[in-house]
C-alpha cells in the first residue's frame, strides 16, 4: 500500500469553532423568545455555524506519487486536465477531470499549508492547464527553452548599404582574380 507524500487535514478549531456557533445560535434563540430583535443574531450565528461546520467536514487530501486522493476520491494525475484556483483562504481548487466531469476540492487551513497544498497539485498535474496556462509555460519551461535560443542566435544588423556590399564583392571578386586592385601597372607585371 503506497505512502503519501503529503496529507492535508482540516485543522481541529473549526470543530470546535462550528459548536461555538451553535451554542451561540441556541442562546440567540432563547434570547429572541424575549426580545424579537435577537432573531437577527440568532440567523447570522446559524449562517456561521453551517458555514464553518461545512468546513470542519472536509475530507482530508493527501498527495501521492501517482495520484491525489480527496477523501475516499483517488484521482490519478494524468486525469487532470485543468487545475483552477477560485480561493486563497479557504483554498478552493477545481479539477477538471479527462471525462469533463469536474472535482471541487475545499481546503481550509492556514496560508502556508494552503498554499504548500497548491503548490504540490500544481507540481503533480504536469498534462493540466494550470489557471488556463500550460504547465511548462507555467513553470518557466517553454520560456526557458526560447531563451536559450534566443541567446545563442543575436539579432543581425546589416552593416553596410546593400550598394556598399555589391561594390565590396565586387572588389573581392577582382583580388581574387587579378592578385590586387590597383589599376596602374608595375613593371613586374610586365
Amino acid at each position: 500500500m503506497p505512502v503519501p507524500i503529503t496529507r492535508y487535514q482540516v485543522p481541529g478549531q473549526y470543530r470546535w469553532a462550528s459548536l461555538a456557533a451553535l451554542g451561540l445560535t441556541s442562546l440567540s434563540v432563547w434570547l429572541a423568545l424575549v426580545w424579537p430583535l435577537c432573531w437577527i443574531p440568532a440567523g447570522l450565528f446559524l449562517a456561521s455555524a453551517i458555514v464553518v461546520l461545512y468546513l470542519a467536514t472536509r475530507p482530508p487530501v493527501e498527495i501521492y506519487d501517482s495520484h491525489v486522493k480527496v477523501g475516499r476520491t483517488a484521482i490519478p494525475w494524468k486525469q487532470i486536465r485543468r487545475l483552477d484556483r477560485s480561493a486563497n483562504v479557504p483554498l478552493m481548487v477545481q479539477l477538471t477531470l479527462s471525462d469533463k466531469s469536474k472535482v471541487l476540492v475545499v481546503y481550509p487551513g492556514d496560508p502556508n499549508s494552503s498554499s504548500g497544498l497548491l503548490r504540490s497539485l500544481r507540481r503533480h498535474a504536469r498534462e493540466a492547464l494550470i489557471d488556463g496556462v500550460p504547465y511548462r509555460q507555467f513553470w518557466g519551461e517553454a520560456a526557458s527553452a526560447a531563451a536559450a535560443r534566443k541567446q545563442l542566435t543575436g539579432p543581425r544588423y546589416p552593416l553596410m548599404l546593400p550598394e556598399d556590399e555589391a561594390e565590396v564583392e565586387r572588389l573581392f571578386q577582382r583580388l581574387k582574380s587579378v592578385g590586387h586592385l590597383d589599376q596602374r601597372t608595375f613593371p613586374e607585371d610586365k
